[in-house]
């Protein structure tokens, strides 16, 4: 089913809950040859049009491997009443290869693997390519996306990559507020972008997150500039998040994102 010339559902399935009365509606699309997922709460129509979030996630593992804790965030923002939507990243699942990206990453894990800090060079190759990618093509799923009757917005963007949430919270005015997930190294050009992000921010950071600069992430944080930003420090690796952790995200993004 078309509904723009970029965007074409797929597929559609309802994905039953045991905690709330909604079911979730989950549709597998295509935007300009990108993949994505769309997860809708059952309630969501034209006449009870339902506030969006972004669906971060990082680069590498792609989209089918990402796809069950991604779901599993669409879930608890369908409880909360919001739509959800993610792309695959560039350079992942069928998408095509960026070697450039590949040699970049393969440099940064031999620093990581020999006890040394990546240099500057290899994290912008790393990441820079990455954002200026990234930002564009969700900003093109927005404007797809918010086409749909059941999406009334506001909108958020939720998780990583740190630099492609920055990036989005500094150029795109739809997005209203960020859950940032600090778990990724960030240029220090995108350190500078940070200072002119202005919206509510709620930033997670696990402290002994094994592949992050908690320096830098650290000064990410102190470089925003919005009046209302909220840093949320637990022990831990980057998969150690505990499950409070994401309550306090889910009572952040009710506070914004309900009219």
């Amino acid at each position: 089913m078309n509904i723009t010339p970029e965007l074409t559902f797929t597929a559609e399935r309802r994905l039953s809950s045991e905690h709330h009365r909604d079911s979730l509606i989950e549709r597998d699309f295509t935007l300009d040859g990108i993949d994505g997922v769309l997860w809708l709460p059952g309630s969501a129509s034209a006449e009870h049009p339902v506030p969006l979030i972004l669906l971060g996630h990082p680069s590498g593992p792609g989209l089918a491997r990402m796809r069950p804790r991604l779901e599993g965030r669409a879930r608890s923002s369908a409880e909360l009443g919001f739509a959800s939507v993610t792309l695959e990243m560039p350079g992942n699942g069928a998408r095509p290869a960026l070697p450039d990206l590949e040699s970049a990453r393969a440099d940064l894990m031999r620093a990581l693997d020999a006890g040394r800090r990546p240099n500057e060079d290899v994290i912008d190759q790393l990441v820079l390519p990455l954002v200026e990618r990234t930002v564009p093509e969700w900003q093109t799923a927005l404007d797809a996306v918010l086409a749909l009757p059941e999406i009334g917005g506001p909108v958020a963007y939720s998780g990583g990559v740190l630099a492609v949430g920055i990036r989005l919270a500094l150029r795109e005015p739809r997005v209203v507020a960020a859950g940032l997930f600090a778990g990724s190294y960030v240029p220090l050009s995108i350190l500078a972008e940070a200072r002119g992000v202005t919206i509510p921010l709620h930033v997670l950071l696990q402290w002994d997150d094994e592949g992050n600069d908690r320096q830098r992430s650290l000064e990410v944080f102190d470089a925003f500039g919005s009046a209302e930003k909220t840093l949320q420090a637990n022990l831990g690796g980057h998969t150690g998040v505990p499950a409070w952790a994401g309550e306090d995200a889910a009572r952040f993004f009710a506070r914004h994102l309900t009219r």
